[in-house]
């Protein structure tokens, strides 16, 4: 006859656990996730930028607009944005580039920013984008001097140059802001 061994339950769980410690897998390590950059990606004429989602308000088909006389020629106008007066600039034609065509893919980016609100046209809006922290160089070669105050650098992804636009830069400058002539 077999003799049986009585074990306490909690002397048997000890055995399971020490059993599956001895056959079990060894679980993977998890990895620290990569850090992520999210923005807004925008494009003038073949260059792409982004900007930081927290400077963006909202973004906009181009809206009907009421000329702003004796301004500067990139300003394109007033719109009238759910009872908010929204001055649209053509952002390319402000950066010394020529003044932006409309097309279907036109887009008005809306900034709030220290308390300027305005509408930024541009070529196109090519959505949120996402890249790793460790993909971004504070250095932005062959940057027009127009815009080279507004640049904090750069992503390169895909083959892509992304230029890091920042737009609290755009709300600070004075140049921007005094659209008077």
């Amino acid at each position: 006859m077999v003799a049986v061994v009585q074990m306490s339950p909690f002397a048997l769980l000890r055995q399971l656990e020490q059993l599956g410690r001895d056959h079990g897998a060894q679980m993977p390590v998890r990895e620290a996730p990569a850090e992520v950059w999210e923005g807004v990606g925008f494009r003038l004429g073949a260059q792409h930028f982004v900007c930081a989602m927290g400077e963006v308000t909202e973004l906009l088909k181009y809206p009907e607009l009421s000329p702003i006389p004796r301004t500067r020629s990139w300003v394109r106008g007033m719109a009238n944005v759910r009872g908010n007066l929204l001055p649209v600039m053509d952002l390319n034609g402000f950066l010394g580039g020529v003044q932006t065509s409309l097309t279907r893919s036109s887009r008005v980016i809306v900034i709030d920013i220290d308390g300027v609100f305005a509408g930024l046209l541009v070529d196109e809006v090519l959505g949120m984008r996402h890249f790793l922290n460790d993909d971004f160089h504070q250095s932005a070669e062959n940057v027009a001097e127009d815009l080279a105050p507004f640049i904090s650098g750069r992503f390169h992804t895909e083959g892509v140059e992304w230029l890091v636009f920042s737009m609290r830069a755009l709300a600070q400058s004075t140049r921007f802001i005094k659209v008077a002539i």
